[in-house]
C-alpha cells in the first residue's frame, strides 16, 4: 500500500525522521519497499497562468503562451503541450532553474520565438508519469505561490508490503495506530463531527441475505455542483497512493477508503429502480461492471441488485447502469460490511483484482461504515455542495463477528519472547495499540477492537508485543540440546537414490502442484474426488490430485508444444484421496517418456519408445529392493492406460503401481500426439528392502540349457520363470528369456517362448545327467501348470 508522509502524520506526528520511520514500520512488521521523496528541487517552479495561446508561426505542433506569473509584465513561452489553454493553470520554471530531471533551464529561441522559460509536464517534476502533457491545476490555484508551497512539497511515498492478516493496516488510520504505539505519540486525525441532514430523503435497502451483508449503511446527497472539482490536495494525495482522479464523487469514496480503510460506492441516484438488495447472484444472471465488461455471474457471487437486476459485484466493482457521471447530482453513498469468507477468493474467480476486494478479503472494521459515510458525506458536501439526508443503516448483530476477550498470561509471554517485558510496559503497549486490558493475578484480560480482527488467541497478544517493544529489543539466546544420532534402517529405500536412478537413466524431475482440475483427476483416476477445495485459486486447480500423472502429463504437453521431441520426466510428491473427513495422502513415484527412445546419435537409428523401454527403468527400481522374485506385472484394465498395453505392478500379491501405454483418448485430452508410457508406484510399499545377505562365488563352471515351448497367448513369460525355478531350486540359478515367436507354424492364439537355464551346483561340478533331471523337472512342471508344448 502507498501513501503520502504527509497524510500519515496529519494523524500522528512522530518526532522521527522518514528513514527512522521507515525502519520502524519495518521492525514492526509493516516491510516498507521503497521510500519515494518527491518535490525536492523546483525552487523557481511557480504556479502560472496562462493568459492567452497563439500558434507558432514557424512550427504546426507549437504554440506560443502569454503567462502570468502574477508580478509583473507577462511573458512570453513556446509550449508543445496538447492540453494547454487559455486561462488554465499550470506549473512554470523559469529560465536558470535546474529541474529534478537535470534540465537546467536558460532563455532561449525556438524557431525564432524566444521562450522565456517552460510550462511542466509532471514527468519534467518528478512528480509522476504522465508526459503527455504540462500539469493542469485547479482554477483556483493562486498564481505566483512556489508550487512546492501549493502542493506541500517535498513529501515522501511509503510503499508497504503489508501482510495479509493485517487487513486493518491498508489504510492510513491503520499505519497511524501503529505508529502511534510506536513512538507514545497521540493519535489525533482530522476533527470529526456528524454531517447534520438537511432533507428528508432516504433509498430504501433490503438484505434479504443478512449473513453475506451483516450491516449495510447509505445516505442520499443531492443538488451536487456539477463543476465542481476535486481539490488539489486531495487529488495529490490519491495520485501518490496510486490512484487517478476520476471524478468529485467517485475521488471523495476513493479517498475515504485510503483513510479509513473502508471501501464505498457510489450510486447515480436517477438510475436506481426499486429498493436496494444485497443477494447472492441468480443463475445465469449477467451484470456490466464500471470497466464495461460483461461478466456472467455464479450464484456464489453476492451481488447488489434493485428492481432492474443485479447493478453491481460486492465488495469488487460496481455496475456500469448505476454509474456517477458528469451529468450526475444526486447520488447514494453505500458503505457495507462484507465478511471475509465470502470474499475471499471471490474477485479472483473472475480474474479480477480491486482495491476494494484487496480489504474485503482480508477484512475490514465491522463497525466502520457509519464512520465512513460520514467522512465522506463531508468531504462531498465541503466540495461540491449539495443537501444530506439522514443516515440509514441496515445492521443484524447475530452475523457481525464477535470479538471474544483473550487472556495474555505472563508465563506465555516470557516463555516464547525469552525476556521479561514490565508489567507497565505490557500495559501501555496494549494500550496505545487501542486494546482494552485489565490485569488480573499478573496476565491481561484483553478486549480486541471491531477494528482489530486479527486478534484471536493468546499468540496474537504476545506477537503485538514484541512488535511493539521491538524485536531488536529482546536479547539473544543461544539455545542448546541433546539430539541423538538418528536410527539408520535397510529395510527403506531412500527417494533421494530413487531419484538419482532416474535421473542417471536420464530423466528430468518436476514438481506440479497438488491441485488440479476435477476433469483431468477423474480422466486419469477414473473416479470423482471428494477432496474438493473450498475457496481454489482458479477452475483448474480446484481439487486435489488423486495421481501425479495430470500435472506431468501437462508438464510434458508444455515440453512438446516448446519443439522437445524426446520427454522423460519423473516426479516424487503426495497423492491425495478418502474424504474430508478422513483424507489419506499416499507418497508416489511416477515417470513418463515420449518421443524417441534414445539421444540422436549416428552410430543407431533411433525408435520411440515402447512399453519394455519404461519397464526396463522400473526392474531397475525394483533391483534396488533386493527382491525382485516378489514382484509381477499382472494385464489389468486402467481409465487412462489403453488395453493390452497395461499392468499392475504387484509385490507378493499386492498392487504398488502401474505401468502402460497411456490411452489415445487421454493423450488427445492433455494435448499429446505421440505415444505416452507412463508409470506411477506407491513409494511406501514399493521401496521396502531387505537386508543383504552375503553369498560365496559359487567356483565350479555353470551349464546352459536351452528350451522352447508353445503355451497358450495369455501366459505370461514370467509365469514360466517361476515354474522353471521352482522345478529344481537347488540347480537352477537363473532363467532367462531370449526369444518370442509367433507366426508360420505356430497355430493363432499360441506362442513360442525360448528359456535359457543356467545350472550350477556350489559344492561341485555338475554332470550332463544333473542337468538333464533338471530340464526333465522344468518340461514336466510346464507340461502339468500350463499344458506346454515342447517345441522342436
Amino acid at each position: 500500500m502507498k501513501f503520502a508522509q504527509s497524510w500519515l502524520r496529519e494523524w500522528v506526528e512522530p518526532k522521527i525522521s522518514t528513514e527512522d520511520l521507515a525502519h520502524r514500520l519495518t521492525m514492526a512488521g509493516h516491510e516498507v519497499e521503497s521510500v519515494i521523496v518527491e518535490g525536492e528541487g523546483l525552487d523557481g517552479v511557480v504556479v502560472a497562468e496562462v493568459l492567452a495561446v497563439s500558434k507558432h508561426p514557424d512550427a504546426d505542433r507549437l504554440n506560443v503562451c502569454s503567462v502570468s506569473t502574477g508580478t509583473g509584465e507577462p511573458v512570453d513561452v513556446v509550449c508543445g503541450a496538447p492540453n494547454v489553454f487559455t486561462g488554465m493553470k499550470s506549473p512554470l520554471a523559469v529560465p536558470g532553474v535546474k529541474l529534478p530531471n537535470g534540465l537546467k533551464l536558460r532563455k532561449s529561441k525556438i524557431r525564432g520565438v524566444v521562450s522565456n522559460g517552460m510550462l511542466c509536464s509532471a514527468i519534467e517534476l518528478g512528480l509522476g508519469d504522465e508526459s503527455d502533457g504540462i500539469v493542469e491545476l485547479a482554477a483556483d490555484a493562486p498564481v505566483g505561490t512556489p508550487l512546492s508551497d501549493y502542493l506541500g512539497l517535498p513529501d515522501a511515498i511509503i510503499d508497504l508490503d503489508l501482510t495479509p492478516n493485517r487487513g486493518d493496516c491498508f489504510s492510513v488510520l491503520g499505519i497511524a495506530r501503529d505508529v502511534a504505539a510506536l513512538t507514545g505519540q497521540p493519535l489525533q486525525g482530522p476533527e470529526r463531527s456528524a454531517v447534520a441532514a438537511t432533507i428528508d430523503d432516504k433509498y430504501p435497502v433490503e438484505c434479504p441475505v443478512p449473513a453475506a451483508c451483516p450491516r449495510f449503511v447509505g445516505r442520499v446527497i443531492k443538488d451536487i455542483d456539477l463543476a465542481a472539482k476535486s481539490p488539489a490536495w486531495m487529488t495529490e494525495r490519491l495520485r501518490k497512493s496510486g490512484i487517478r482522479a476520476i471524478h468529485v464523487v467517485v475521488d471523495v469514496t476513493n479517498y475515504v477508503m485510503m483513510e479509513l480503510g473502508q471501501p464505498l460506492h457510489a450510486y447515480d441516484l436517477g438510475q436506481l429502480q426499486g429498493s436496494i438488495r444485497p443477494r447472492y447472484a441468480r443463475s445465469g444472471e449477467k451484470v456490466t461492471l464500471l470497466d464495461s465488461r460483461e461478466v456472467g455471474l455464479t450464484e456464489d457471487t453476492v451481488v447488489i441488485a434493485d428492481d432492474s437486476g443485479a447493478i453491481g459485484m460486492a465488495g469488487i466493482m460496481g455496475g456500469l447502469s448505476t454509474a456517477v457521471t458528469e451529468r450526475t447530482t444526486d447520488v447514494f453513498l453505500e458503505a457495507a460490511f462484507w465478511p471475509p469468507e465470502i470474499m475471499a477468493g471471490r474477485a479472483r474467480s473472475y480474474a479480477m483484482h480491486t482495491d476494494a476486494s484487496l480489504r474485503f478479503e482480508r477484512g475490514v472494521d465491522p463497525a466502520g461504515q457509519g464512520r465512513a459515510i460520514e467522512r465522506a458525506s463531508e468531504l462531498l458536501l465541503a466540495i461540491a455542495g449539495g443537501q444530506a439526508g439522514p443516515l440509514v443503516e441496515q445492521v443484524s448483530e447475530e452475523h457481525l463477528p464477535a470479538r471474544n476477550p483473550v487472556t495474555l498470561t505472563r508465563a506465555r509471554l516470557d516463555k516464547v519472547l525469552g525476556t521479561e517485558i514490565p508489567a507497565a510496559t505490557v500495559s501501555d503497549i496494549l494500550s496505545g495499540l487501542g486494546l482494552d486490558s485489565v490485569q488480573v493475578n499478573g496476565d491481561w484480560q484483553v478486549s480486541p477492537p471491531s477494528f482489530r480482527f486479527d486478534i484471536a488467541m493468546e499468540d496474537d497478544l504476545v506477537e503485538e508485543v514484541a512488535r511493539i517493544y521491538g524485536y531488536d529489543r529482546i536479547p539473544e539466546a543461544t539455545g542448546s540440546a541433546n539430539l541423538p544420532l538418528g536410527s539408520v534402517t535397510e529395510t527403506r529405500i531412500d527417494l533421494e537414490l530413487v531419484a538419482d536412478t532416474l535421473v542417471a537413466r536420464d530423466y528430468q524431475e518436476v514438481i506440479t502442484y497438488s491441485f488440479i482440475d476435477a476433469d483431468s483427476n477423474e480422466t486419469v483416476t477414473g473416479k470423482a474426488t471428494e477432496l474438493v477445495l473450498s475457496n481454489p485459486i482458479s477452475s483448474e486447480m480446484s481439487v486435489m490430485r488423486g495421481s501425479l500423472l495430470p500435472g506431468m502429463l501437462a508438464a510434458a504437453a508444455m515440453n512438446v508444444s516448446r519443439q522437445q521431441e524426446r520427454v522423460r520426466l519423473f516426479e516424487i510428491g503426495k497423492s491425495f484421496h478418502g474424504t474430508l473427513e478422513t483424507p489419506v495422502e499416499v507418497v508416489r513415484v511416477a515417470f513418463l517418456a515420449l518421443g524417441p527412445g534414445t539421444r540422436e546419435q549416428w552410430a543407431t537409428k533411433s525408435q520411440d519408445t515402447e512399453f519394455y523401454d519404461l519397464k526396463g527403468d522400473l526392474e531397475a527400481l525394483i533391483q534396488m529392493t533386493g527382491s525382485t522374485s516378489e514382484f509381477d506385472f499382472v494385464v489389468t484394465d486402467h481409465a487412462a492406460l489403453q488395453p493390452g498395453q497395461a499392468a499392475e505392478i504387484k509385490r507378493n500379491g499386492e498392487v504398488v503401481g502401474i505401468i502402460g501405454k497411456l490411452h489415445p483418448r487421454v493423450a488427445k485430452s492433455f494435448e499429446l500426439k505421440k505415444a505416452v508410457f507412463v508409470v506411477e508406484i506407491d513409494a511406501h510399499k514399493m521401496f521396502v528392502s531387505s537386508a543383504p545377505v552375503a553369498q560365496s562365488v559359487s567356483r565350479f563352471p555353470t551349464i546352459r540349457r536351452d528350451i522352447a515351448v508353445i503355451v497358450d497367448e495369455d501366459i505370461a513369460a514370467a509365469q514360466l520363470v517361476r515354474a522353471v525355478e521352482s522345478a529344481a531350486p537347488d540347480l537352477v540359478r537363473e532363467v532367462t528369456v531370449f526369444d518370442v515367436y509367433r507366426g508360420p507354424g505356430i497355430e493363432a492364439g499360441r506362442k513360442s517362448i525360448a528359456l535359457g537355464l543356467i545350472l550350477q551346483e556350489t559344492s561341485r561340478t555338475l554332470t550332463d545327467e544333473d542337468a538333464d533331471t533338471a530340464m526333465n523337472a522344468a518340461v514336466q512342471k510346464l507340461e502339468q501348470e500350463f499344458a506346454a508344448v515342447l517345441r522342436d
